[in-house]
């Protein structure tokens, strides 16, 4: 009998492999930058923009609206729901079905619109020293250093990339909240990056700011130790809570000045609040987000001009004085909620009527109109009181005392026309009683 050679069947053919979905447009990136500088503000024209976002562990199996609604503070419920409805907004480059659908791992979030960013201060980035490897700046106030919410171009990052070139890359290895201003360290590579990085997660960086706080700050020493949990993300509200992070704070009084007469100087700016003010020495021995601000308030002196934590219309007459519950939370994040909606945004409210009356005038806040092209609500320009803070990381130095770098005391450090105060930095002979070393984590 012959034999039949049977072939092997062939292996199944292998399915073609789905490459990732593409995002709704490719981000714009505009050359250069759409700056222009007015009335002492960098201002940026309004352009459309695509930004693409991975959905966060919190976001999972939950509602794309909701998600807008909760963690997006830029635009009102309204707006979200008509970019889902017409394809604004989109999930893995294909329109989202309805309004409810579900956030999964792995989704890409697509958000194309007219973008419109907040002016910030057209002061110039001050360098304090530049090499090679780094360059020490002086940021001022009001500028955030990463692209982050209403902000884009309007950014550390982005303006200098403007001034230098386009394919120059900075990397920022310590991060000041968009209302600080200070000492900050840019990278000019990784391995530069990494080391000052390395050195600062290590904690063996010094780090000291200057604050003009409500009131007579007691002389001598402060120590807070209170630690600080983060109540919400979305508005940038941190308190001191028993079972929140570890937070350690050494403050000294460098002045303290008694309040002037009630009335408004130049027509320019206001008068100070009625208890006068002080100007404090601050050492963060460690670095929980809006730590110095919130230890301050906790102590009961509060930054002079802090939105948030010397605001009375948010905190109440206390101003949140050695307050530690979550009690009135609810309360507070409603009233902060409103603030640049249907109140003035952001204007601290002084005991004094005429300098809240000031601040009102003068505060960002929606004007009723709207952009032409996509109907955003439009805000006016913020008032010189918020675009900064009375907070100041003034010197950075390496606790062997390899190198240091620090600033001039900026000018609302300075002692008032007529008074007697600390125009320099403080004395190396004048530390604070305190040690790095066991400081906590």
């Amino acid at each position: 009998m012959a034999l039949t050679t049977i072939e092997p069947p062939p292996p199944p053919t292998p399915e073609p492999f789905a490459a990732p979905p593409k995002v709704v447009t490719t981000p714009c990136d505009p050359w250069p930058r759409p700056y222009y500088l007015e009335d002492g503000l960098r201002r940026v024209a309004p352009y459309h923009f695509t930004y693409n976002t991975n959905a966060k562990e919190r976001w999972r199996g939950r509602e794309i609206l909701d998600i807008f609604r909760d963690e997006f503070r830029d635009r009102p419920e309204d707006y979200y729901k008509d970019a889902i409805d017409t394809g604004k907004i989109q999930v893995n480059g294909q329109p989202v079905p309805s309004t409810f659908a579900k956030i999964k791992n792995g989704d890409v979030i697509s958000h194309t619109l007219h973008r419109h960013e907040p002016p910030v201060t057209a002061e110039a980035i001050g360098i304090v020293h530049e090499d090679d490897d780094m360059i020490v700046i002086n940021k001022p106030a009001g500028v955030p250093v990463h692209p982050a919410g209403r902000y884009n171009y309007n950014s550390v990052v982005e303006i200098m990339r403007a001034e230098r070139s386009h394919q120059w890359n900075p990397l920022p290895c310590n991060r000041l909240d968009r209302l600080t201003s200070g000492v900050m360290f840019i990278g000019k590579h990784k391995k530069a990056a990494e080391k000052l990085t390395d050195q600062l997660v290590g904690r063996t960086v010094r780090k000291e700011y200057v604050a003009r706080v409500r009131g007579e700050f007691p002389e001598g020493d402060v120590i807070c130790e209170q630690p600080i949990l983060q109540i919400s993300p979305k508005l940038g509200l941190n308190r001191v809570r028993a079972n929140g992070k570890q937070a350690k704070t050494v403050f000294k009084r460098l002045a303290y000045y008694p309040p002037t007469p009630p009335n408004t100087t130049n027509g320019t700016t206001p008068a100070e609040p009625k208890q006068g003010y002080s100007i404090v020495r601050c050492l963060p021995l460690t670095g929980r987000t809006h730590q110095l601000r919130v230890h301050l308030q906790f102590l009961g002196h509060p930054i002079t001009n802090d939105p948030i934590y010397a605001n009375r219309r948010v905190f109440g007459p206390a101003l949140g004085l050695h307050a530690s519950s979550a009690s009135d939370d609810e309360d507070i994040m409603t009233r902060l909620s409103r603030m640049g909606k249907e109140e003035h945004a952001s204007a601290v409210a002084y005991e004094d009527e005429m300098v809240e009356e000031y601040n009102r005038k003068k505060a960002e806040k929606l004007t009723g109109e709207r952009c032409g092209v996509c109907q955003t609500p439009l805000y006016s320009d913020p008032g010189a009181h918020e675009l900064g803070i009375y907070l100041h990381a003034r010197k950075y130095a390496d606790a062997g005392g390899k190198w240091s770098y620090e600033t001039a005391l900026p000018e609302w450090a300075l002692p008032p026309l007529g008074q007697d105060g600390p125009v320099e930095g403080t004395r190396e002979s004048d530390p604070l009683a305190v040690e790095l070393e066991g400081a906590g984590d």
